[in-house]
């Protein structure tokens, strides 16, 4: 076991105590019943349409995958507060591309503890990169995934999945980030407040709501998003669909310029910056 995958594995153990989970991969027909069902009530389907069926975790697992489960303890038992699915990419690729992962939003740290546990699952079986796919318009899972863990955003997708039906997105269109994460990397260094040089950049274009949308400063451009899309979705689906296509301009003209999402501030803004990696597409965190 290398250096790196011992760290992994400390920081996955101290993630899921700060948790306060038993984060664990799931193999038997009731742990895994339990992950799809899991998933409906997270994406608000019946638990008889579910948006990963138990056949289809099961056919993850026999094919090498993982599906990882956080636990929660209560009275009398156990209670599922997170989990998520991972596969292997080609083998060349060295790289692990993560399906799905979520977690309950009353148990902070879950989704943290769940990702580790996966990244140091990843490199014990010889695993360098992590991808998956989330909604840009949702900032909380862009903070989580671009500041907490530090990976990047390594394309826009227009679309991905075309029209999806279930309760957290119906009514939008699929748009998408590919996140990127270096599972050799050690844990990601807080982001340089440069809340100061956002305000002083010249605005681009208007928001939907009338606020600014974007703004730039030579290589660094900024790009905001709607405080919760989920609840806007709802509240004025056209308003949402407004802001999709908004920030679907902003960022479709700035990757074609070579910049990428690398970070997500408090309020709402993306940072991006020029970044060359280039990466192709993954895994919804959702919702």
């Amino acid at each position: 076991m290398t250096s790196v995958t011992m760290d992994a594995e400390a920081l996955a153990t101290a993630a899921a105590h700060a948790a306060g989970v038993d984060v664990r991969t799931v193999h038997d027909v009731a742990g895994v019943q339990a992950v799809a069902d899991f998933f409906a009530e997270v994406w608000r389907l019946p638990r008889s349409n579910p948006p990963y069926p138990a056949e289809v975790l099961h056919s993850v697992v026999h094919a090498g995958g993982a599906v990882h489960a956080a636990y929660t303890t209560v009275p009398g038992g156990e209670r599922l507060s997170g989990a998520a699915v991972a596969v292997f990419g080609p083998p060349a690729d060295r790289e692990v591309y993560s399906l799905v992962a979520a977690a309950t939003a009353s148990d902070r740290g879950v989704g943290h503890a769940v990702k580790q546990a996966q990244r140091g699952w990843a490199l014990e079986r010889g695993a360098h990169t992590m991808r998956w796919t989330f909604d840009p318009l949702v900032a909380r899972n862009a903070r989580f995934n671009l500041v907490k863990l530090g990976a990047v955003g390594a394309e826009y997708l227009v679309d991905l999945y075309g029209p999806m039906n279930d309760g957290v997105n119906d009514g939008d269109e699929s748009d998408r980030l590919t996140a990127r994460w270096d599972l050799l990397a050690g844990p990601a260094p807080a982001p340089a407040d440069d809340t100061g040089d956002r305000a002083a950049a010249p605005v681009l274009r208007p928001a939907p709501d009338g606020g600014p949308l974007a703004a730039r400063d030579g290589d660094r451009l900024w790009c905001r998003v709607p405080g919760d899309v989920v609840a806007l979705r709802t509240a004025d689906p056209a308003l949402a669909l407004r802001w999709r296509h908004a920030v679907r301009e902003v960022f479709a003209e700035a990757y074609a310029e070579g910049f990428r999402a690398t970070a997500m501030s408090r309020d709402g803004w993306y940072r991006l910056t020029r970044n060359p990696t280039p990466t192709t597409p993954g895994e919804d965190l959702r919702p």
